[in-house]
């Protein structure tokens, strides 16, 4: 090949290989979900295009949460520069910080619009501000508003002894004319959101217990907790008996939805749902916390979406820029509108046009003020795995609370071990 020509191909190469990367100084943001939230996201990076000057290239990620990790993951372990931005589940944030890939947020933002409870237990690592809300998410109670009234009850349930009460009254009048009525649904099956049930049914001083350099689970009050949860279906009958085979977040729903049932736990992307012109609880429903146990308050199990900048950010102060729009009063009020994302900021749960269109973040506002994360800790996708089949298996008859929680808590110790002699 002549000089010329060789010269030519490299080139062509060359230009090839630079356009396929981000722009010079472009901010890489990483965000993953539906088609019709990417498309969002877009729009959003244009505005802030235009208003900042600073381009951003979008990394789009896969809808599934564990490929989205494993994506950041794979990219940061590796110290790579790229992303600079990204959304990170609540329950990768002990990972996260743990190894070091989140570089602080630093003492300029205010923090004053943000849940303190949230920053405190989630987005603060030794002192500094790791990352911020962008999407808040908790368990709820939703409840039958038409059939409360239709049998006189009053409002919802404190406790759960007093929502078992409830059901059991509503439940026998209604499977006179619908045998497939039921008190209360929630999610039992083996996965995360077991997990997150567990830890409301336990209440604000049961779950995983941190005690010195140990996780204690064989407490009374989650021996209770995991009691009560078998006898919902297997004892009282209120929940049904597929709840610890296939019921997650859409079974329940979508059993709720069709009318089948006085109260359901689930997260607030149901409210839309549940309000949609098919639905057969259209206008007959309310929200309200979850209930506690006698002795204790309510719990919510944290969810969400946070943002943070990687330590390996070669466009640390464009990236910090796009933290704050995303942050901004504005744009999470845009993303409740357009997307129903329920705001970091809990300045927006009182903005009169969101409570227009969204009246039951009135209810949202207390609920997260008393959420409670899942542990932050860089192994906590192991101990997850640990605990949820021995809770299925409560549910399913097959171990004892007490039998369960105790090989639970023998399995955590051994798998913390080999993390201290590491």
């Amino acid at each position: 090949m002549p000089k010329r020509i060789a010269w030519l191909v490299l080139l062509a190469v060359l230009s090839a290989v630079c356009c396929c990367g981000p722009e010079k100084d472009a901010v890489v943001f990483s965000v993953g979900g539906a088609p019709a939230e990417l498309a969002f996201w877009e729009e959003l990076i244009r505005d802030f295009e235009k208003q900042s000057g600073i381009p951003v290239e979008l990394l789009r990620q896969p809808t599934d949460t564990d490929q989205r990790r494993q994506g950041l993951v794979v990219a940061l372990s590796a110290s790579k520069s790229n992303p600079d931005v990204f959304l990170l589940d609540v329950a990768w944030l002990g990972l996260f910080t743990a190894s070091e890939w989140l570089e602080p947020l630093g003492s300029d933002i205010d923090q004053s619009p943000f849940f303190a409870r949230v920053l405190q237990l989630v987005d603060i690592h030794q002192g500094k501000l790791m990352a911020l809300p962008v999407y808040l998410d908790g368990g709820l109670l939703y409840y039958r508003k038409d059939l409360f009234e239709q049998f006189d009850l009053p409002g919802p349930p404190r406790t759960w002894e007093q929502l078992l009460s409830y059901a059991r009254t509503v439940q026998s009048k209604m499977r006179k004319t619908n045998p497939d009525f039921y008190g209360f649904v929630w999610q039992g099956a083996q996965y995360e959101g077991l997990i997150c049930n567990f830890l409301e049914f336990a209440g604000s001083n049961g779950g995983f217990i941190n005690q010195g350099d140990r996780i204690c689970l064989n407490t009374l009050k989650n021996r209770r907790a995991l009691a009560f949860m078998h006898d919902l279906i297997r004892t009282h009958g209120i929940s049904p008996p597929s709840t610890y085979t296939e019921m997650k977040e859409e079974e329940t729903r979508t059993y709720f939805q069709s009318g089948n049932a006085l109260f359901e736990r689930n997260w607030p992307y149901a409210w839309a749902l549940h309000q949609g012109p098919e639905s057969g609880v259209r206008g007959k429903i309310g929200v309200a916390p979850l209930p506690a146990l006698k002795d204790g308050e309510s719990v919510s199990t944290l969810g969400g979406w946070h943002i943070g900048i990687s330590k390996f950010s070669d466009v640390k102060p464009r990236a910090l820029k796009l933290v704050e729009f995303i942050t901004s009063y504005e744009t999470q009020k845009k993303l409740l509108l357009h997307l129903g994302w329920n705001p970091g900021r809990k300045d927006l749960y009182s903005d009169p046009e969101v409570l227009e269109v969204a009246p039951h973040l009135r209810q949202l506002r207390a609920v997260f003020q008393n959420a409670r994360p899942r542990p932050i800790l860089p192994y906590y996708t192991q101990i997850s795995e640990i605990v949820q089949p021995r809770i299925n298996g409560v549910l399913a008859g097959k171990y004892a609370p007490e039998e369960a929680l105790a090989a639970a808590e023998q399995e955590i110790a051994t798998l913390l071990e080999r993390y201290d002699t590491k």
